[in-house]
Formats: structure tokens, sequence, C-alpha cells
């Protein structure tokens, strides 16, 4: 809450973080919170409280991988996906990391 008080961004480490954040409320101020995280997030999504995210390369087709369309257009993430092959990054949850702004 102080970072967006400040004018700061909200990064989320992962994508259930990006998930649990984004259902919540819009005026949900950010703490404590108890509940289910049902929300699909896919391309089109008006992001409420998320400003950019951390995850890891996830495999063509997935959710996951949606979800990351929902940041990116699928053009930048076929580019950064093709430079990430060639220069041997590692894929899946103990692979290499992306920063998705």
């Amino acid at each position: 809450n102080g970072s967006r008080i400040a004018g700061g961004r909200v990064v989320a480490v992962g994508t259930t973080c990006t998930r649990l954040l984004e259902s919540m409320e819009p005026t949900t101020e950010l703490s404590d919170w108890e509940g289910w995280a049902k929300l699909t997030v896919r391309p089109g999504h008006e992001f409420r409280h998320v400003d950019a995210m951390v995850t890891n390369f996830h495999q063509p087709g997935t959710g996951l991988l949606l979800l990351m369309n929902s940041f990116a257009s699928t053009n930048l993430l076929k580019r950064a996906y093709t430079e990430a092959i060639a220069a041997g990054y590692r894929f899946l949850s103990y692979g290499d990391a992306t920063l998705v702004l």
C-alpha cells in the first residue's frame, strides 16, 4: 500500500501471487487476505493491483503462458522465448526467471 501511495509499482513474484492479488476487489487494501483465487488472467485483463511480474519461462499452450500474454504481446513473448532458447536459458519451475513489465 505504501508503494502505491508513493506512486510506486507492485511487482508480483509468480503467477499464483499475480492471480491472488488480481482476485482482490479493486478497493481492497493489499494486506492479509484469505480466500480462493478463482480468477483466470488472460489477454485483455485490466490489471487493478499488479504492474509487473517475475515468473519462470513456461511451456507453450499453458495457462501460465496465457497469463504472461496478459502483460506482453504474443510477438514480444515469441521474441523473448526465441532469445532465451538461443542463450540456453532453462525453463519450468527450476529454470531461469523473466521480468514481465
